[in-house]
């Protein structure tokens, strides 16, 4: 397609940044990102991990700017509360070929590599996009009443996506039954205990209905922090509702909840980990209800869906960031193969849908095997682990998403 016309971006966190520079290099005119909040998107300090082999893709395509802190990890410890080892039982170590990342230096190493003609608004809040029809553009309403017209528009704006409606009407995330606690604290809080975490694994914490994954991740001005992130069952209180996305305040942490993790921390964890833990101050941590999505397009009328505004997918996968990053890479691919603004959009539904489909199902799967229908963790062992995990992949190389290879449109 050549190069010209105008692109709205709804959205302006790691998705939406990386659309942006995406539509600049492929030859838009003019880029304008609405981003709804006013504030420091980078004042987010949860970690998250991305597939080495992912990431080499990613920065080789240009869409993984060079030089964001990373911190390297290599294998993944599973432990089980023994009562004997004040760190647990190890029963399985398995290769784990990622980069952790603090998602706040992430965003800030993005956003510094938008190219400077993009307009980004910061307080500009989109309340309703309409798709192409005839000859009419997409529209964009925002909440001071006014509209903007673009030849396209993309959704980056999250799994309570308001541009959603534009491309799948009735498209909602679905509640999985669970939720994560998770948390995040200077790793320098760890100097009273004892030496027994290597720095280059993560460790999942398994219990009956439940499990936790740990491990470290890049701080503000070179420090380290520990990540988190703890899936179980809420205590049914009737005080919230998590069936809905709009119901729930991100970050919002009851004494209830607190309480619960208070007593699951004291009753099934290894004590090691127990207190590793309980070192996260209140503040640094939230409850994130777990919720996923498979919409039926996630392409339509010259609008485009990107990352989780596309599908919810169960952070079991640690897909996420990968999966946003290669929509926006498929997305210039498409721009660059198309030869019209309806072709770009089916090219990049035929490169995309699939790939989020897959995605969806196999977290699904990992939810169900690590927090709904727990094994005995007990009784596990290397060789009775190695099957269970093979078994839960189904046929699926690994966590952390596709390779984008044989998945990118043909020019």
């Amino acid at each position: 397609m050549q190069s010209g016309g105008t692109v709205a971006v709804v959205g302006g966190s790691i998705a939406g940044c990386a659309f942006a520079s995406a539509a600049v290099r492929a030859g838009a005119e003019r880029v304008v990102v609405l981003e709804r909040t006013g504030g420091q998107l980078s004042d987010r300090g949860f970690g998250l991990c991305i597939h080495d082999d992912r990431a080499a893709e990613l920065a080789a395509a240009g869409s993984l700017p060079p030089g964001i802190a990373a911190h390297p990890l290599t294998r993944r410890r599973w432990v089980v509360r023994d009562g004997v080892e004040d760190a647990g039982r190890l029963f399985w170590e398995q290769p784990f070929p990622f980069h952790s990342y603090h998602w706040g230096l992430l965003w800030q190493g993005l956003r510094a590599a938008t190219p400077a003609a993009v307009s980004y608004r910061q307080g500009a809040a989109v309340t309703e996009v309409t798709a192409a029809t005839g000859t009419d553009r997409p529209r964009v309403t925002l909440a001071d009443g006014s509209a903007e017209r673009y030849d396209l528009v993309i959704g980056a704006d999250g799994y309570r996506s308001v541009v959603r409606g534009a491309v799948s009407s009735g498209s909602r995330p679905h509640y999985a039954g669970y939720v994560c606690w998770r948390g995040h604290f200077d790793a320098r809080a760890m100097a009273g205990l004892p030496d027994v975490w290597p720095a280059d694994s993560v460790t999942t914490v398994c219990f009956p209905g439940g499990s936790c994954v740990i491990y470290r991740i890049p701080g503000p001005a070179g420090t380290t922090r520990v990540n988190w992130v703890l899936y179980a069952v809420p205590p049914q209180d009737g005080t919230l509702r998590f069936d809905d996305p709009t119901s729930f305040p991100p970050g919002h942490v009851t004494a209830a909840l607190a309480g619960a993790l208070a007593e699951l921390l004291e009753r099934e964890f290894p004590p090691y980990w127990g207190r590793l833990l309980a070192l996260t101050a209140p503040e640094d941590t939230f409850v994130q209800p777990i919720y996923d999505l498979e919409a039926p397009t996630t392409a339509a009328g010259r609008v485009l869906l990107a990352g989780d505004a596309a599908t919810v997918v169960r952070p079991h996968n640690t897909s996420g960031v990968a999966k946003a990053l290669q929509d926006a890479t498929a997305f210039e691919d498409a721009w660059r193969a198309a030869g019209s603004w309806d072709d770009l959009v089916a090219r990049y539904q035929d490169a995309r849908g699939p790939a989020g489909r897959a995605l969806v199902a196999l977290a699904r799967r990992l939810g169900h095997a690590q927090v709904e229908r727990t094994p005995d963790w007990a009784a596990m062992d290397p060789a009775r682990t190695a099957l269970w995990w093979q078994d839960v992949l189904a046929g699926a190389a690994d966590i952390g998403g596709q390779s984008l290879t044989g998945a990118r449109p043909a020019p």
